[in-house]
């Protein structure tokens, strides 16, 4: 069995768990807490960055990170299920899933400013910085939400992910502004139930 190194906080690790129930392969797979900050924990050996998520397969390979993951899943499960196999489809996918990460690491980054320093060792311009990632792809992406097709694909999985990231952790102080992605989340956690099954808490 495969085990997945994972946080019910990490918005990447909640990428995978969600594909993981899309591709059918939830009895396939065991999901193990993990804290990256404890210097004990086995994580800091599976991947030398100290990062999740980390799938260990059955023979101990360790893949991370989540796109990797997500790769060998959808391979594993007989390919083209969330990753379309070529052309504009496939790119479209991959150009979403990478927005909506930079959203997510952008969110991550401003929240370890807030955890790791002290109050008044805040770098307010790097703050922004972060904020005006963040900024700047929601309000394209409110210009043209993307189209939910039957097959749900890596992009719309981490989309998803971001915008619950962000209700997580900065109390959905988004969605005044972006009314058509609340409508696209919304329409996705109904396609979806793993969605709302992986919440983080």
């Amino acid at each position: 069995m495969m085990i997945l190194r994972s946080s019910s906080s990490s918005p990447f690790a909640r990428k995978v768990r969600i594909a993981v129930h899309l591709l059918g392969l939830a009895g396939e797979i065991r999901i193990e807490n993990t804290d990256t900050m404890d210097p004990k924990d086995s994580v800091r050996r599976q991947n030398p960055l100290g990062k999740i998520p980390v799938l260990m397969l059955e023979d101990g390979t360790a893949l991370y990170d989540s796109r990797v993951i997500l790769e060998y899943l959808d391979d594993r499960a007989g390919g083209g299920r969330i990753i379309p196999r070529a052309g504009a489809p496939r790119f479209a996918a991959l150009h979403l899933q990478a927005t909506a990460d930079g959203i997510m690491d952008a969110g991550v980054l401003q929240i370890y400013e807030g955890r790791w320093r002290p109050k008044e060792k805040h770098e307010p311009k790097w703050v922004e910085h972060q904020v005006g990632k963040i900024t700047r792809a929601l309000s394209q992406l409110e210009q043209r939400p993307p189209a939910l097709a039957p097959m749900v694909h890596v992009g719309d999985i981490a989309l998803a992910c971001a915008l619950g990231y962000l209700d997580f952790r900065f109390e959905g102080r988004w969605r005044a502004d972006h009314p058509r992605l609340v409508e696209w989340l919304d329409e996705f956690a109904f396609k979806v139930p793993a969605f709302a099954e992986t919440k983080p808490h």
